[in-house]
């Protein structure tokens, strides 16, 4: 019999470390020396049990050669740029999580929203000799080529955040992120209660191509339907998973649909530039206009507090720590599941202000940790620049 896999019923998240980054490029992705991965309140939790968990992949299954993780050469590509407060607190968890373990050697690189640089990307550091890696996916197919170069490699791939079309324990060892078909339900329950269930819905749908807007989409207008025929949604349009594409189309909406009551964003950062958009058209977000997202950025969560968005549902970007207990327990002879669901908590206005710390932070790129931020510490870490789409690096 497989092992069964329960080392991951709680997982908290790594103490704030800041590192220094080893980056021989001047426009590096992220030069902030303070953690933005939050702290123990903002700890991922494993749902148990895992939903569509699977039987379990082991090290024999997959057919990969055991080795010292924190001896060895991790690799971790993410999909988009950093000027989204999940990706950067997404990548700073797996750094800090990797200096907390003392890894050798992390390899990160940023597609910059680009399939096939995140293709290059991954087959690049598969040449600088990595030996697991973990994948932030920008769609849910098309990394094939990345795939079958890893696995000729017997290099696991260990994917967060967005699950791929390719089969798991065999082009891919697991998936770790949220049940988003559930995170849209959640966020049309959160409507509901926000509007009486009566109102005009516009959609700020997320990025194509890959399943959390698909699944948040479908989660969300399923619920609406089958609870609430009073809520009519009259929009569904891109923003991009982006705050300014968020903010340009709900000045559109505003124009095309002025009596929209109601908007769900599938994001935080398109929900703060809905909100912009309206205060800029004279109406007020959080009461003439409800508002319900997804994410659980310390932004967002204020705006509750200020009144200005009604709710949000979590989408926990903290994934180092659960990424890295997932990869040492593989290689420990832990049969991993091919899902690995966290649970997500809510906000809205009877806990947000008392769960601002539990939210993650928004931090500028260029900016520093801030007072009390603790002293870079070095980090055994190569951050992989590609040039060829950078002038004047």
């Amino acid at each position: 019999m497989k092992p069964i896999y329960r080392g991951l019923a709680r997982v908290s998240v790594a103490a704030m470390i800041g590192t220094t980054l080893l980056a021989g490029c001047a426009k590096s992705e992220n030069t902030s020396t303070g953690s933005t991965s939050g702290n123990s309140a903002g700890q991922q939790t494993v749902a148990e049990p895992s939903a569509g968990a699977g039987e379990g992949c082991t090290l024999q299954s997959y057919g990969a050669t055991k080795i010292d993780l924190k001896n060895a050469i991790v690799g971790f590509s993410q999909s988009e740029k950093e000027a989204n407060p999940f990706r950067i607190a997404e990548t700073q968890s797996i750094k800090d999580e990797a200096a907390k373990l003392g890894i050798k050697k992390l390899l990160v690189t940023n597609a910059q929203s680009q399939l096939p640089k995140q293709i290059s990307d991954i087959q690049d550091m598969l040449a600088q000799g990595a030996q697991f890696i973990i994948v932030a996916p920008l769609n849910s197919s098309g990394l094939e080529p990345a795939l079958a170069a890893a696995a000729a490699k017997k290099v696991p791939i260990l994917t967060i955040d967005r699950k791929l079309t390719a089969k798991p324990c065999k082009d891919y060892l697991a998936f770790l992120g949220s049940n988003f078909v559930e995170q849209g339900k959640r966020a049309a329950d959160a409507m509901i209660k926000a509007t009486g269930g009566t109102g005009k819905v516009a959609i700020l749908l997320g990025s194509s191509g890959n399943n959390v807007t698909t699944d948040r989409t479908n989660g969300f207008v399923d619920q609406i339907k089958a609870k609430a025929p009073g809520l009519t949604i009259v929009a569904q349009q891109t923003g991009e998973f982006a705050r300014d594409k968020g903010q340009q189309v709900m000045e559109q909406l505003i124009s095309s649909q002025p009596d929209i009551t109601a908007v769900y964003a599938e994001n935080d950062e398109m929900a703060l530039g809905a909100v912009t958009a309206l205060k800029a058209a004279g109406k007020k977000p959080g009461t003439d206009v409800k508002i319900v997202s997804i994410d659980g950025t310390r932004n967002a969560v204020q705006a509750i507090v200020d009144g200005t968005i009604n709710a949000v549902i979590e989408s926990n970007p903290r994934f180092g720590p659960l990424a890295f207990k997932t990869a040492m327990d593989f290689y420990s002879g832990v049969a991993i599941p091919e899902n690995v669901i966290i649970s997500d908590r809510e906000y809205d206005s009877s806990n947000a202000k008392t769960s601002l710390d539990s939210a993650y932070l928004e931090h500028s790129l260029s900016g520093g940790g801030g007072a009390g931020a603790p002293p870079p510490l070095p980090l055994r870490e190569v951050e992989l620049h590609d040039h060829r789409d950078r002038p004047g690096s």
